[in-house]
């Protein structure tokens, strides 16, 4: 019962977990902004480069 308390206090002060949840909200922050970037750009620029063809 006692290693058992021991295992359970020593995953308690692991950190590891954390950070990897931290470095994962990150990235899906990043991934969040720059999706939603090229989709407000892609239409700005389907309708410039149609612009561009009609006038050749």
């Amino acid at each position: 019962m006692m290693h058992f308390m021991n295992q359970l206090l020593a995953l308690r002060s692991d950190r590891r977990g954390v950070t990897a949840l931290e470095y994962g909200l990150i990235a899906a922050a990043i991934i969040v902004a720059i999706s939603s970037t090229v989709f407000s750009l892609g239409g700005s620029l389907n309708s410039t480069f149609a612009s561009i063809t009609s006038a050749l």
